[in-house]
């Protein structure tokens, strides 16, 4: 768009009835100022300036205070571990030496008379994560589920086996870190387990014994447990029948699976007395990642579909996997060496999980109108090719802006589908993948998606609210547009809790959010999580270079709150 300047100078430029009437000089001076003026349009245009014309109007949005909704499950929140890289093994879990002691080390599972196994839990790590509530960890994984054998984890640990991960860098695992090493872990953690049991590589029997081990109160697992130093069983609920049965899982077929999911499943019983909660079993959902959805003829839709129908009676959850990128599956892209066109890829591959959850919403309503099973999104998060100079086989990768803006995106989506979404688990937490926390040896770093978590622990087993956002001025991009805000809305504890997130990186926006029904707040305050680049991500030199801090950016005027969002921001307010 042109400025009034320029126009001025191009009609005095267009009375001119012939170019005679100009000397030299005037029209080189002319055509000088008119390429200034261009380039001053070109710089203070629309991506600069922002509040000019129809793109400046504020994004008109309602939130019912008073209407009821859903639950927004706490579990959306969850977190994920797996044997893969230095995620347990230099993660959560870490060696000081054979003369070490104290919390740790020295345990009923060590060698009786010999030295502690020289392990110890991270508690820096688990003090972080202990701050935002975290409400549950699925383990062992992943693929690495379905090549586990929990025999393999318990007993003393100087006896324990030793095998090779073939599936993540060759290492060795040396099983020190096992179920008894876990359930310390969660327990710590305040946090729920979820377990995956083996289907690829086991057999019912052996499933079957590793519930009993965590759940008997007698029998000859319950024993075992006992010579093992937990006389006590731990009483685990969440299990997982297999782990993407359709690829690293098995290679199965969707009909192949639910037929030895029933079977397996048909052998856990129900442990539990009294008011015990009753066990939750999870099923091997989709691939929502790959084109087409998946390794299988019919893909995602397919693999739901069937499953649901010759299985839905005996599954309590569904487990979808999608993860995202900056570019594509092949060509992933930096996690920090990327420019708007990896920002915009990743936003947009991330606002299609709201597609792709009402998608499969929709196919399970058919054979559950009552919505009892959960649709769970047991891996999701941002997966970049890994960080230069380390073992590819670990899948590390630094974590940044765009990184915290997606994690937004989904927890946004999740709440808007807590109907249905009732677990998620980031992939995962320490160290691999979209992690919530960096460490190395004696340092630790919480990445820009732990923050995130952080703002948005509020809605953890809060009602949903219903959020009617207009779209307003999009994310332009290379001709594409997007969708520039997104929010979510619930109430807990007499207190109103909204999350918004802006993906535009240059132009901040305006909402004006009208308040209906009764309980509106009086009064209200937040905190905002942004930088100035979008590759900006913290390091061990500079630990908080993108940390959450206080925002004034909303104003409440009677029922009519106004939030002015920074380009690239993630916002939480609460009003009371």
């Amino acid at each position: 768009m042109l400025t009034d300047g320029v126009h001025h100078s191009l009609g005095i430029f267009l009375s001119c009835r012939s170019p005679c009437e100009w000397g030299l000089r005037e029209r080189a001076g002319f055509w000088a100022g008119v390429l200034a003026l261009l380039v001053f349009a070109l710089v203070t245009g629309p991506r600069a300036g922002h509040a000019q014309g129809a793109e400046g109007e504020p994004i008109e949005a309602t939130i019912d205070v008073g209407a009821d909704g859903p639950t927004i499950s706490r579990h959306i929140y969850g977190h994920f571990a797996e044997h893969l890289g230095r995620d347990i093994y230099g993660g959560f879990w870490v060696q000081r030496g054979l003369e070490s002691s104290g919390e740790g080390a020295g345990t009923p599972t060590d060698l009786p008379g010999g030295p502690p196994g020289g392990w110890k839990y991270n508690e820096d790590v688990i003090e972080a994560l202990r701050a935002i509530d975290i409400p549950n960890m699925r383990w062992p994984g992943g693929c690495f589920a379905d090549y586990y054998h929990w025999k393999d984890g318990i007993g003393a640990r100087a006896g324990r086996p030793t095998t090779i991960n073939t599936l993540w860098g060759g290492v060795v695992e040396n099983n020190t870190f096992g179920t008894h090493e876990f359930m310390g872990l969660v327990e710590r953690l305040g946090a729920e387990p979820v377990i995956v049991g083996n289907v690829g590589s086991g057999t019912p029997e052996e499933m079957a014994g590793w519930w009993a081990y965590l759940n008997a109160e007698k029998g000859q697992m319950a024993e075992r447990r006992a010579e093992n130093g937990r006389p006590e069983p731990w009483n685990v609920r969440y299990w997982g029948v297999g782990n993407e049965s359709w690829g690293c899982g098995g290679h199965m077929t969707p009909s192949y699976y639910a037929d030895l999911y029933k079977r397996f499943a048909t052998y856990l019983p129900d442990y539990g007395e009294g008011d015990d909660p009753d066990p939750f079993f999870i099923a091997a959902g989709p691939d929502a990642t790959l084109p087409e959805g998946g390794l299988f003829e019919g893909g995602a839709a397919a693999w739901t579909r069937t499953v649901m129908k010759k299985a839905a009676p005996v599954i309590d959850g569904l487990d979808l996997h999608r993860y995202t990128v900056g570019g594509t599956w092949a060509d992933k892209g930096s996690a920090t060496d990327f420019g708007e066109d990896g920002w915009f890829t990743a936003m947009q591959n991330t606002l299609r999980m709201d597609t792709i959850l009402a998608r499969h919403a929709a196919i399970m309503d058919e054979y559950d109108p009552e919505r009892r099973v959960a649709l769970i999104v047991g891996e999701w998060g941002m997966w970049h090719e890994v960080k230069e100079g380390t073992t590819p086989g670990f899948l590390y990768q630094q974590n940044a802006l765009r990184d915290a803006l997606v994690a937004a995106l989904h927890l946004n989506i999740f709440n808007r589908h807590a109907d249905r979404v009732r677990m998620a688990n980031l992939a995962q937490t320490v160290n691999v993948l979209q992690a919530m926390i960096l460490t190395r040896e004696g340092e630790m770093v919480k990445t820009p998606t732990y923050h995130v978590f952080d703002l948005y622990q509020s809605h953890m087993d809060a009602m949903r609210l219903p959020v009617r956002l207009d779209r307003g001025s999009p994310y332009a991009h290379e001709g594409k547009t997007l969708p520039a805000v997104s929010a979510s809305a619930s109430k807990k504890g007499g207190r109103t809790h909204v999350t918004l997130a802006n993906i535009d990186p240059d132009r901040p926006r305006t909402v004006e959010v009208t308040l209906q029904g009764a309980g509106a707040p009086a009064e209200v305050s937040g905190r905002v999580l942004t930088a100035d680049a979008m590759n900006a991500h913290n390091t061990f030199d500079d630990p908080d270079a993108v940390t959450p801090a206080p925002f004034d950016g909303a104003t409440l005027d009677g029922r009519t709150l106004t939030v002015e969002l920074p380009a690239q921001s993630v916002v939480a307010l609460r009003g009371e």
